[in-house]
């Protein structure tokens, strides 16, 4: 499902009126009318309900006129509060708004602090309360009368149901500045918007529902929008097929370079990750004297002892074994447990010139670029790189505020100017691509708060891209993948106390959960 930015809902909204010829008032009319519907199923029934509407003056406040015609319409007693003049409603809005003042239906302004009283009051007996203030084009603060009538509501305690969006969420990024109203229920329209999908926004949605308001398929479903939802099917249509003759060279070939003196359970749960991600064989290169311990942990891993320097690290005599090992590869793993002591950083970036197969960079091999980003112009394969949030930060050398704030943006900024593929990791992790689209994954919990995951993670990438998935199509079902086994997880153990090698046995439970879909 495609995820749309303010202005190009706008775009969309303007081609469907000006192109398509849809009156603006038709959209409104829809947009309204499916409002109404998520509102007689959370109150069950209408009829005889007391419903307080809070409308602005744009067309947000228009969507909730119409709410409210059918709202009175199906028996319910409705009030619609206004926050500023009537006489300032314009547009499609005032056509609607004007139908309701013929209907009598009751109508209030809220001008002052004299006001109030009206709101308290009206919200003590009210059953339920539908958000039509601000809508998508909403930016900066909230103050006034908006920040005490959000409060009132917030303090409520009764059911809400937001139009579009939350009042005071930025649809963009989720970013709330201080005051949100908090929903049970959100409908929005023709395509979510990415506020509604990232953190902190997603946290005032409550539940949502994506309506259909009679905007053509051809442009909700335009190719110029690069912002994606990861569904099940996404993730279905992109896993390999396997042929009933297969073996497993045809099943990907692997390396992973990994672990060091005192990590060596990330090397371990990386190359389970691809193992359990379906790959065929599995190749796990670690420092020499870590070997018979590997050997003794992966029995159905392949291990490689390579050169070390006295502190059980990665020497830089392993690049020419680990180029050997990437040339009866498909794909080579770099980073788990690497340490960044030594000659990490120089191995790592001589290892970006050399290596031609798609190439994974996690944790420690992450962390030896930050100091020389521009080696990745000299690149000789595909990238993909993925960054915790702080991560993130060194990369692009930024607060990790400025990550969190914008993650969508940042996300894609990256990866064009790296020319790798981008997951940034964390609560809705995003991924983005070197031609720009950027995939929003809703999959996963706070179980994955917890040391271990992340080598999971980027495990089960490697083993799909074995299997010949493009780093784009790996990237979406691995994230996915992940956090789906994580949701699975919780269900048996909840959402804290479970062990990264736990999400290990989930993975085939979601393959095949996929693969039946």
């Amino acid at each position: 499902m495609k995820v749309a930015m303010v202005e190009e809902m706008k775009y969309i909204e303007a081609t469907a009126m000006d192109t398509y010829g849809i009156p603006g008032a038709i959209l409104m009319e829809n947009a309204g009318a499916g409002v109404a519907r998520a509102l007689e199923e959370m109150m069950d029934p209408l009829r005889d309900k007391k419903i307080c509407i809070f409308s602005g003056h744009g067309n947000n406040g228009g969507d909730g006129y119409v709410v409210a015609r059918y709202a009175h319409n199906a028996g319910a007693k409705v009030k619609i509060f206004v926050l500023g003049k009537t006489e300032q409603i314009q547009g499609d809005a005032r056509l609607h708004f004007e139908i309701v003042q013929k209907m009598k239906i009751d109508i209030i302004e809220i001008l002052s602090d004299r006001d109030w009283d009206k709101v308290r009051l009206a919200l003590l007996f009210t059953d339920g309360i539908v958000d039509a203030m601000l809508g998508t084009g909403f930016r900066g603060e909230i103050r006034d009368h908006y920040a005490e009538i959000f409060a009132l509501i917030n303090n409520s305690q009764k059911p809400v149901i937001a139009v579009d969006l939350p009042s005071g969420l930025h649809a963009d990024t989720g970013f709330v500045s201080g005051y949100c109203i908090k929903a049970d229920k959100t409908v929005t329209f023709g395509l979510p918007k990415p506020g509604l999908l990232l953190y902190p926004g997603t946290e005032y949605v409550g539940a949502l529902e994506v309506i259909d308001i009679g905007i053509p398929s051809q442009l909700l479903e335009d190719e110029e929008i690069k912002q994606n939802l990861i569904t099940a099917a996404m993730v279905t249509d992109r896993l390999p097929q396997r042929a009933g003759d297969a073996h497993k060279g045809d099943n990907g070939r692997i390396s992973v370079i990994a672990g060091s003196e005192g990590l060596t359970g990330a090397a371990v749960l990386a190359s389970y990750g691809a193992l359990r991600s379906g790959g065929g064989l599995v190749t796990l290169g670690v420092p020499r004297s870590l070997h018979d311990i590997m050997e003794s942990k992966c029995t159905e891993v392949m291990t490689r002892p390579l050169p070390e320097n006295p502190r059980g690290v990665f020497s830089l005599a392993a690049q020419e074994p680990i180029q050997q090992m990437a040339r009866t590869a498909d794909v080579l793993l770099l980073g788990p447990g690497l340490s960044t002591c030594g000659d990490i950083k120089q191995l790592v970036q001589n290892l970006v010139r050399c290596i031609s197969i798609p190439m994974i960079i996690d944790a420690d091999g992450l962390n030896a670029l930050t100091e020389n980003m521009d080696v990745l112009e000299q690149a000789a394969g595909a990238l993909v790189f993925t960054p915790h949030p702080g991560e993130m930060a060194r990369l692009a050398k930024m607060p990790i505020s400025d990550v969190q704030a914008n993650r969508l943006e940042v996300a894609r900024t990256y990866a064009q100017r790296w020319g790798a593929t981008v997951i940034l990791k964390g609560a809705r992790t995003v991924i983005a691509t070197p031609d720009g689209q950027v995939y929003i994954n809703i999959t996963g919990n706070p179980l994955l708060a917890t040391g271990g995951t992340g080598d999971v993670l980027a495990g089960l990438i490697a083993g799909f891209i074995g299997q010949g998935m493009t780093p784009e199509d790996a990237a979406v079902a691995a994230v996915y993948t992940h956090g789906r086994a994580a949701d699975l997880l919780a269900q048996e153990t909840g959402d804290r106390g479970a062990l990264a090698g736990e999400l290990l046995s989930m993975i085939p439970k979601v393959l095949r959960e996929l693969t039946e879909n």
